[in-house]
């Protein structure tokens, strides 16, 4: 037996996967999560064998909830769930240890099969989602990219270089390469350019 965490801000596909993911597979869901807080929470407290989570939630998205999991439970076996797989933050992901990507239209049947495949220790990624990790035409490094994604989420500077741990003058540095690189005039547009573009 497989023992779940579900975590979709989107309640009636939670729901549904709750209902049949069992009915496909030896899983049991532990517990649901409706947003990237809820899914830290519960996965700390159930430790389930798979963390199914979705990558784009309010607040605290799909990646950001990895990040403080990873923090606790180094080893925790992540199932990530995603409509549109950007090649930035597939890369991101990748590099945060999540052992599989599904798209979030694929059949039950299929998503609890991976959960198998992730539980026996092997990786999965699904093929439209691996396809466009490599078309990655972004010039951005991933340390300019965190400074845009910080950018376009409404933080200062002093904000940006507190949460990633960097100099206000090297924060600053990233911005002024990021403008430079998409062209634009400030930081803002600069964000704005590379979330268009599937950047961030």
């Amino acid at each position: 037996m497989t023992t779940v965490v579900l975590a979709d801000d989107e309640a009636l596909l939670r729901k549904a996967m709750a209902s049949l993911l069992p009915m496909e597979g030896d899983i049991t869901v532990l517990t649901e999560a409706g947003d990237g807080e809820a899914a830290v929470r519960e996965t700390l407290r159930h430790r389930p064998d798979v963390l199914v989570i979705d990558l784009e939630m309010p607040g605290l998205d799909g990646l950001g909830a990895v990040t403080r999991i990873r923090d606790e439970l180094p080893d925790q076996v992540i199932l990530m769930l995603t409509r549109h797989a950007r090649p930035g933050v597939l890369r991101k992901a990748l590099k945060l240890g999540v052992q599989g990507f599904v798209s979030k239209s694929a059949e039950p049947a299929h998503i609890a099969s991976v959960i198998a495949t992730l539980h026996g220790g092997k990786r999965w990624i699904d093929p439209d989602v691996s396809a466009l990790a490599v078309v990655d035409d972004c010039p951005l490094t991933d340390r300019e990219v965190d400074v845009l994604r910080a950018t376009s989420e409404g933080y200062s500077v002093a904000d940006i270089a507190a949460q990633l741990h960097l100099a206000e003058g090297t924060v600053r540095n990233y911005l002024s390469t990021t403008m430079r690189k998409t062209q634009t005039r400030t930081r803002h547009d600069a964000a704005r350019y590379a979330r268009n573009r599937d950047w961030l």
